[in-house]
């Protein structure tokens, strides 16, 4: 039987489905952080490891890699040459880098017209009218992603040194939040000196968390992250009538957030963006291969 493996590979994680010809999911996987940009060595690592789980999932050989074709939705494909370098050594049959907004807008919309968010550690846009996509956003953490989950982390370490130096007012968020770092702001130094996206990405729930209970830093931070998602929503010059959907870990605690505008856009994705590789490698490669028979 032929298999096509889907990849779906961001700042905190990969994960991997294999899937039948026509489609059909069989075996999954998850491992490590994939952003090809941060970390091209690791994220090759972690994406063969993914794919090696997903066939042992399945009850298959993890030898049918060199056998199988591939769909990789993967974060920071959008700049450099970072997406070339990763398909000359990757063991897959055939290797077909994507951004991690394209597969996205495939799970979500599929083959139609429409518009997605992917909000998690980082963000990135993406709309297709007229059968023309257009991307936005997904530069990366230091100079782009407003309203990730990385830059939310960011910004809250940035308000609790802030707070410790009495330079803004505190809260309880701020005070819980140099607690982790054992009440010493050195620490909170030390751990941005090697921290990635995906460590920043992990303090976002907590801010989430804190709003509702109407922690005041935590408010300021998400109403300053919604605008900016707003902000990307709004240059992508949705129509009315235009199905928004919403992926990403932070999708669910974004949505009750947005304008009315845009919450009566919103419709549930038709697939993830892992379905998105899933079904477009599918489309690309094994569909072909059956029809020739």
């Amino acid at each position: 039987m032929n298999f096509v493996l889907g990849i779906d590979g961001g700042g905190t994680s990969c994960r991997a489905a294999l899937a039948t010809a026509d489609g059909t999911v069989v075996g999954r996987a998850k491992s490590g952080a994939a952003n090809i940009r941060t970390d091209l060595t690791g994220a090759r690592s972690n994406i063969v490891e993914a794919a090696r789980q997903a066939l042992i999932a399945a009850g298959q050989d993890p030898e049918l890699i060199p056998q199988t074709p591939a769909i990789l939705g993967l974060a920071g494909a959008n700049v450099g040459t970072y997406r070339q370098q990763l398909e000359a050594i990757l063991p897959f049959s055939i290797s077909r880098v994507e951004t991690d907004a394209e597969i996205a807008l495939e799970g979500a919309v599929g083959s139609g017209d429409g518009a997605m968010a992917i909000l998690g550690t980082g963000t990135a846009y993406m709309a297709r009218k007229n059968g023309k996509s257009r991307a936005i956003g997904g530069w990366g953490f230091q100079v782009g992603d407003q309203g990730s989950g990385a830059r939310i982390g960011r910004d809250l370490l940035e308000q609790t040194l802030l707070a410790y130096d009495g330079v803004r007012e505190g809260s309880p968020l701020t005070q819980s939040m140099l607690a982790v770092f054992r009440n010493n702001p050195q620490d909170v130094v030390e751990f941005t000196t090697n921290a990635k996206p995906g460590d920043f990405g992990g303090f976002a729930p907590k801010v989430f968390e804190h709003a509702e209970k109407g922690d005041s830093v935590a408010n300021w931070i998400l109403d300053r992250v919604v605008a900016d998602v707003e902000a990307a929503l709004g240059a992508l010059d949705l129509a009315d009538d235009a199905p928004l959907c919403l992926l990403g870990g932070l999708a669910p605690l974004y949505a009750p957030r947005l304008s009315a505008r845009y919450r009566a856009l919103l419709k549930p994705p038709l697939d993830d963006a892992l379905g998105g590789a899933v079904q477009m490698a599918a489309r690309l490669f094994a569909k072909p291969a059956e029809a020739a028979r």
